[in-house]
């Protein structure tokens, strides 16, 4: 049997219009702390973005979940995160917040493979 541990998750949701409330699932944060890893993959579905607000910033769309993968990286592109482990990081990630870019509902599972957890949930909840 392979070891497994425990990982958690978020969906990235893109929320175009925030007073209105409505998103679409944009990426995947993932943290397993076991293996000190956490990880964010995105995908932007322009066509969606497009549908809920016609108007929206598609390059500030884009720069928003380009950070979320930045601070998960670590060093430099994690800006004031940067020092952080990778706990922190995820735990700084899934804050609540009001903006275009919003975690979801942290969840849980088991992996023995958290790099291939975050290409799993984003094929099965994102793309």
């Amino acid at each position: 049997m392979t070891d497994r541990d425990v990982f958690e998750y978020a969906l990235l949701r893109v929320v175009p219009r925030v007073e209105r409330g409505e998103c679409f699932n944009a990426g995947v944060v993932v943290y397993c702390r076991a293996r000190s890893f956490v990880a964010a993959r995105v995908h932007l579905d322009e066509t969606k973005l497009a549908a809920l607000d016609p108007g929206a910033d598609v390059t500030g769309v884009r720069a928003a979940l380009r950070a979320v993968e930045g601070v998960c990286v670590g060093g430099e592109a994690a800006g004031q995160a940067a020092p952080d482990d990778a706990g922190r990081r995820f735990r700084w990630l899934m804050a609540p917040r009001s903006t275009v870019v919003q975690p979801g509902p942290v969840h849980t599972g088991l992996t023995a493979d958290p790099e291939a957890e975050v290409e799993r949930l984003l094929d099965l909840l994102v793309r």
